[in-house]
């Protein structure tokens, strides 16, 4: 246990969530607490994203009348992407953290699924 660095002004309950874990776990140097802050405030980014597309249609009407994808559709898994990658530049250990997002919980989900129908080789955990 390390000593617990405040938390930055501005970080909405995901973001501050993710930054007591791993503040309160691990020492970090100034280069990687900034890597951290920009994880945080994605994950929060994330969020209202998520809620910000609850309830809306998956499908909206193109520039020609076509169906397309809602922009929030393409948009989540970059930013969901983005919070994984911001998180692995810290080097932490991954048994130890636990990215809180729901596309990771599905990764794992797909992870199991895989490794049950073909075995461990050529599925990294």
């Amino acid at each position: 246990m390390v000593k617990r660095l405040a938390k930055p002004a501005g970080l909405g309950p995901a973001g501050g969530s993710l930054w007591d874990d791993i503040t309160s776990e691990f020492p970090l140097p100034p280069h990687k607490l900034r890597i951290l802050l920009d994880a945080c405030r994605e994950a929060d980014l994330v969020d209202e994203m998520e809620a910000g597309r609850a309830g809306r249609p998956l499908e909206v009407k193109g520039s020609m009348g076509q169906p397309v994808a809602a922009p929030l559709v393409s948009e989540l898994p970059k930013h969901r992407a983005l919070v994984a990658s911001l998180l692995g530049k810290l080097g932490l250990p991954d048994e130890v953290v636990e990215v809180k997002t729901k596309s990771s919980r599905r990764s794992e989900s797909a992870r199991a699924a895989a490794r049950a129908r073909w075995g461990s080789a050529g599925v990294s955990a």
